[in-house]
């Protein structure tokens, strides 16, 4: 089972649904008639039809299905985050009463084991919960074991171990279709990059996070949906675009009130008034570009972003000269007429922003 074929299935199913209710509404208002002929004949395609995808693409079929596929997702996660939480206390807890040689035996054999799990799940599991489950549990093993060993023989931590950890993420995200693996493998690959870049400018890579700049580059990750087709795995594409906004949001964010965090040689409240400023720019071209594209998740970051640094700027404004009830009334105003613009773009946008 390929993620297209799921994703081309579920949308027929929801298709099959929205034809069935637009054609009972036809029905109602007398604008079409089919004969029974022709309705027992569309009727017992679209049951045969559907059963298909259910036996072999474990789709969701109807709107109980879809909550009930909400839940275990939902349900996979909590789990998946509950045993690793409960793995990692589990080793600290009974580590001191295990020698060297079987603590090695111990971190091997459980990455090793956690890993073939997930395959062999992935293998039989047509639902991918159980084996999503696991691809977190094998990612988990796979960072205590790097982090333990290191603790057991001496070595001093490095970012290094960075690369590893997201190339172990990456793999998983994209064999077992996780998209939270493939979040922080992107974060994993951020950081070792950030780190890389801060070691070669002079500093240790312990302080990567006073330099909010070195992670700047990292918005070529919005280009990966370009370069590399993503259409097998649904929402990869997305993921890659966020990320790489946020690496170049968050900084401009951060250094829009702490000037003296950035390479560049100016007065702090010039760096600041400058970032300022191009926060408000990169926001209205990241809108931009999300609704030239129809890219919906670019939108809401790009528009999430613009919200923050208007009131934060606002608020830098404002707080001290306004009673409490006269700012938060005009923030009240504002996001009123946001509301107008917003809802006035939407009706000018030919198709609007899927």
């Amino acid at each position: 089972m390929s993620d297209p074929e799921r994703e081309q299935a579920q949308q027929r199913a929801a298709r099959i649904t929205a034809f069935r209710e637009e054609l009972d509404e036809l029905r109602r208002e007398q604008v079409l008639q089919l004969s029974e002929a022709q309705e027992q004949a569309v009727a017992a395609h679209h049951r045969q039809l559907l059963t298909h995808y259910r036996q072999t693409l474990d789709i969701d079929a109807d709107a109980r299905a879809r909550q009930l596929s909400l839940g275990m997702r939902l349900a996979s996660l909590f789990g998946a985050l509950a045993l690793a939480a409960g793995l990692f206390f589990l080793f600290y807890q009974f580590w001191g009463l295990f020698d060297v040689p079987a603590q090695v035996a111990i971190l091997l054999g459980s990455s090793l084991g956690s890993l073939l799990l997930c395959f062999w799940l992935q293998a039989r599991d047509s639902s991918g919960y159980y084996a999503k489950l696991a691809a977190v549990l094998a990612f988990v093993c796979f960072v205590l074991n790097l982090s333990m060993l290191g603790q057991i023989f001496n070595i001093t931590p490095s970012d290094k171990a960075l690369l590893p950890w997201a190339a172990l993420a990456l793999l998983l995200a994209y064999q077992c279709r996780q998209r939270l693996l493939l979040v922080v493998a992107l974060l994993c690959f951020g950081l070792f990059v950030a780190a890389r870049l801060g070691d070669w400018a002079g500093w240790h890579w312990w302080t990567l996070g006073e330099r909010p700049e070195l992670f700047m580059p990292l918005a070529a990750l919005m280009l990966v949906p370009q370069w590399l087709d993503q259409r097998r795995h649904a929402g990869f594409a997305a993921c890659y675009r966020v990320m790489g906004l946020l690496y170049l949001l968050g900084p401009v964010l951060v250094l829009s009130y702490w000037g003296s965090g950035s390479y560049l040689a100016w007065p702090t409240g010039w760096i600041e008034a400058f970032y300022q400023t191009l926060g408000f720019v990169l926001a209205g071209l990241t809108l931009w570009l999300g609704i030239r594209r129809g890219w919906g998740e670019v939108v809401n970051t790009g528009l999430v972003f613009a919200l923050i640094m208007l009131f934060a700027k606002l608020f830098d404004w404002w707080w001290q000269l306004l009673p409490r009830y006269l700012f938060f009334l005009l923030l009240g105003l504002i996001a009123v007429l946001l509301l107008v613009m917003l809802q006035r773009w939407r009706r000018s946008v030919p198709g609007g922003v899927q």
